[in-house]
C-alpha cells in the first residue's frame, strides 16, 4: 500500500466535501434482494434502511413460518450484498478522483471498514 499521508492532508478539505456528498448519495443508492424465485423481495438503501418488503401470497401458504423466515433472511442478505458493492464502487470512485490509491487497508474504505468488507 503506497499512501503518502501528506497527500491526504493536502486533500483534507476535498476529502471532507466528498465524504459529505457520499453521505447524501447513500440515501439514493437502492438495491433489491430476492429469494425463493422472487417470492420475497426486500429493498434497501445505501444507509442500510429497509425501504420496502414484498411477500408473495404463495410464500404464506402452508403456514411454514421457518421457511418464510429463511426467505426473508436470504432476501435481506442479497440486498445487503448489492448495497455494499454499490457503496464500494462509490468510495472507489471518490478515492480515484482524489488521486489516492490503495485505500483497501484504511478504515472507512472497503476492505478496511467493518460491515463493508
Amino acid at each position: 500500500m503506497n499512501i503518502n499521508p501528506f497527500d491526504i492532508l493536502k486533500n483534507a478539505q476535498k476529502i471532507q466535501e466528498q465524504m459529505g456528498a457520499l453521505q447524501e448519495k447513500l440515501g439514493s443508492i437502492n438495491a433489491t434482494g430476492s429469494s425463493g424465485g422472487g417470492m420475497v423481495e426486500i429493498d434497501l438503501n445505501g444507509k442500510i434502511e429497509v425501504t420496502d418488503v414484498r411477500i408473495a401470497p404463495e410464500a404464506l401458504e402452508g403456514g411454514d413460518t421457518e421457511m418464510l423466515q429463511d426467505l426473508i433472511m436470504a432476501a435481506f442478505t442479497s440486498a445487503l450484498e448489492k448495497v455494499r458493492e454499490a457503496i464500494g464502487r462509490e468510495m472507489g470512485a471518490m478515492a480515484g478522483s482524489l488521486g489516492i490509491a490503495g485505500l483497501s487497508g484504511i478504515p472507512g474504505f472497503p476492505g478496511g471498514f467493518p460491515g463493508l468488507s
